[in-house]
């Protein structure tokens, strides 16, 4: 079972959570790109389970094997594949979820769609496992973007009812985004990292999970990314960003927070200084008609908390269609957020090598 995105480039993941392997192929990437193989994997370790105290406990190196693509470490032409093999799945976890589905997880809509054969072993191919392809592909695009003085970073931007101080919008600088990526923990308010932190687990030890906003920014973007209407900036972004298990909702700029503003309160007024044109304030993200104006692309996503909870839950037995309760065993996140950072950088970085190749 795959998916795939993309208008100009395609990528394609494939796989399930315990299958011998997961990957990706990325094709459209022109050749004589060099790729930094050293950097590619030192982006997958941010994203890669088992590292800390809030996360999941299951250990995986998350080590791509490039099956074709690349010669000597730069592109030639020929699509991208790339495998990571699964090395530490426990299936029998999850053995009564073909009876029992879990609250908020696909179970019982997969087995609906694609009947008693789906594979629903750690959430089998709709599993946050997927999102460790699309870092592969995200970090080749990355450093594609970083090449042309495009940079992308972001940070967490909430977990449960802590905040961190958001991005300035209009003045957001390439060492302000390295600085978030090289952070384990990425805020820009260490404070509020630290009570972040606590939250998470306080929901841990009490067999629960909290969510999350994560808020990403890219700067460098020339003026005229993106189209109107269907293929304006937004849409082609939130495909690829609702393509992360777990995301439910994305802003842009103030997002829901412009339709309690006066349109004098809202309005990015312009200005220059005789050669460049800019906005005063940035209230619109960088979009503008659907296309990418020059100031930073700020957004924001929301990500929900991690549906597998050790606390009892209801639930069904279809086979007796009898009301059951559900406790949960296996090993989950308390709280996806801070894993999903570097999975949000990734998927906006291909989502603008796309566009760039309109």
């Amino acid at each position: 079972m795959a998916t795939t995105y993309g208008k100009n480039i395609k990528l394609q993941i494939y796989g399930g959570s315990h299958d011998e392997y997961i990957g990706m192929v990325l094709s459209g990437i022109p050749s004589g790109i060099p790729i930094d193989t050293d950097k590619l994997m030192a982006f997958m370790k941010r994203r890669a389970p088992g590292q800390n105290a809030y996360s999941t406990k299951r250990r995986e190196p998350d080590i791509p094997v490039f099956l074709s693509g690349l010669s000597d470490s730069v592109t030639n032409g020929e699509d991208i594949h790339a495998i990571i093999y699964n090395t530490n799945h426990r299936s029998g976890d999850y053995s009564s979820l073909y009876d029992i589905p879990r609250p908020s997880h696909a179970d019982y809509t997969a087995r609906m769609k694609y009947g008693t054969d789906v594979d629903l072993r750690g959430g089998g191919h709709f599993s946050g496992r997927l999102t460790a392809p699309m870092c592969i592909a995200g970090g080749i695009c990355l450093q594609i973007l970083q090449e042309k003085g495009i940079f992308i970073s972001a940070h967490i931007h909430s977990i449960a009812d802590i905040t961190d101080v958001s991005f300035d919008a209009v003045n957001v600088c390439s060492a302000d985004l390295a600085n978030l990526s090289a952070n384990e923990f990425p805020t820009i308010d260490v404070l509020a990292g630290e009570k972040m932190k606590q939250k998470i687990e306080e929901a841990r030890l009490d067999c629960d999970s909290v969510g999350g906003v994560i808020e990403c920014a890219a700067i460098g973007l020339p003026v005229g990314l993106g189209e109107h209407m269907f293929d304006g900036v937004e849409s082609r972004m939130s495909s690829i960003i609702f393509g992360i298990p777990a995301a439910k909702g994305i802003e842009f700029g103030l997002g829901f927070g412009s339709s309690a503003l006066l349109g004098s309160q809202n309005n990015d007024g312009f200005c220059t200084d005789g050669k460049n044109v800019r906005t005063i304030t940035n209230n619109c993200g960088g979009i503008l008609g659907g296309m990418t104006n020059g100031m930073p692309l700020v957004f924001k996503v929301a990500f929900k908390p991690t549906p597998s909870i050790a606390k009892k839950q209801q639930s069904i037995s279809l086979s007796r269609m009898e009301n059951v309760e559900l406790e949960i065993g296996g090993r989950h996140d308390p709280c996806i957020v801070p894993r999903a950072v570097p999975v949000v950088e990734a998927a906006c970085a291909v989502a603008i090598v796309d566009m760039l190749m309109d």
